[in-house]
């Protein structure tokens, strides 16, 4: 079995919480599945969960070098150097990252509200960019975007592998058969 599950800010990538925050369990109420890989609290969009270990484990290890994309609201407007340098490899404090594919978007057609908005500045623009990376180093994009001097605000994941969130609404969840 295979979920694909629009994950909401603040929703933590698991099934219990000995502090009570909201979990998987507030959304998805299916026995033995659980979550190929990781996103954060703070980060919204696509998680992919499965009953296959076999399959979590090529979805979530590094080694296997699965594409995740991301669309990263970020503050300020980067310039050609500071995406090519994204698509270079930025090195942080744990190492290089591999290269990213990088490109600018508008921002987002049916884009849901995030709760809480983020946070607006009449004196500092903000872009939406688009990320595809091969790695998952903690934080990584959040990292990349910020060692570039562009801090990420709103971090939406919309594809791993063969997965894209389309039009899957924010708290929902959907089986699928197409595998990596």
């Amino acid at each position: 079995m295979i979920i694909l599950f629009n994950k909401p800010m603040n929703v933590l990538c698991q099934f219990t919480d000995q502090e009570g925050r909201q979990t998987l369990k507030d959304f998805i109420d299916v026995p033995n599945v659980y979550a190929a890989g990781r996103l954060d609290r703070d980060s919204e969009g696509l998680l992919v969960l499965t009953d296959d270990g076999r399959l979590q484990a090529k979805i979530a290890h590094p080694k296997n070098k699965m594409p995740k994309t991301y669309w990263a609201q970020v503050e300020g407007t980067p310039d050609d150097v500071a995406l090519q340098s994204l698509r270079q490899g930025v090195v942080l404090k744990d190492g290089k990252t591999r290269p990213a594919v990088v490109k600018r978007l508008g921002e987002p057609a049916g884009l849901w509200p995030r709760d809480p908005p983020v946070r607006f500045r009449k004196t500092v623009p903000d872009t939406w960019i688009e990320l595809t990376i091969t790695e998952g180093k903690n934080r990584q994009v959040r990292r990349m975007t910020a060692a570039v001097g562009h801090p990420t605000l709103r971090l939406i994941r919309v594809g791993i592998g063969p997965w894209r969130l389309d039009d899957l609404a924010i708290g929902q969840w959907t089986e699928t058969q197409v595998k990596p």
